[in-house]
């Protein structure tokens, strides 16, 4: 990860939007609401990317959610946070020293999925999700990540 919160490749690829970011608003799913320590239903603002790498070449879906709860009594209770990886220096700027916690699996894609990706048959996916927590352990924010599985590397320094 570079220092902006952006995914680097192991040879230095760097990923950028193709389009805006779609913002929307959602409900917290189960899942990602016991990895945000929230409601399931709880309403959160959702940002949707499709990002390239290598002059397109490479492709990768990134979904950003902040639930709503984070942003009470803060500038963005009335206006909508920015999306990664900007939404980190907006975090900070509200007094957070933040941390993250990744979780990384593969599996198949779904049909839109692989479609957008433009996955052969049998190519499996890499699901990446980011929690970002403040030093606290307070979950703030989490993104998520879906890249080919087959050409793509992950480092990690520890």
């Amino acid at each position: 990860m570079a220092p902006d919160g952006r995914y680097v490749e192991a040879d230095g690829i760097r990923w950028t939007d193709a389009e805006p970011p779609v913002a929307t608003r959602t409900d917290a799913p189960l899942t990602l609401a016991d990895l945000l320590r929230i409601p399931p239903g709880e309403p959160m603002f959702t940002y949707d990317a499709l990002q390239t790498a290598d002059h397109g070449r490479l492709r990768q879906l990134h979904r950003t959610y902040v639930p709503f709860s984070v942003l009470v009594d803060t500038k963005y209770e009335e206006e909508a946070p920015p999306p990664a990886p900007e939404l980190y220096s907006a975090l900070n700027g509200l007094g957070h020293e933040l941390h993250v916690t990744e979780y990384i699996r593969t599996r198949m894609p779904l049909p839109d999925q692989a479609l957008a990706l433009r996955l052969s048959d049998g190519v499996p996916l890499l699901h990446v999700i980011r929690v970002t927590l403040t030093e606290a352990d307070k979950p703030l924010a989490l993104e998520e990540f879906h890249l080919p599985g087959d050409e793509l590397e992950l480092s990690f320094g520890l």
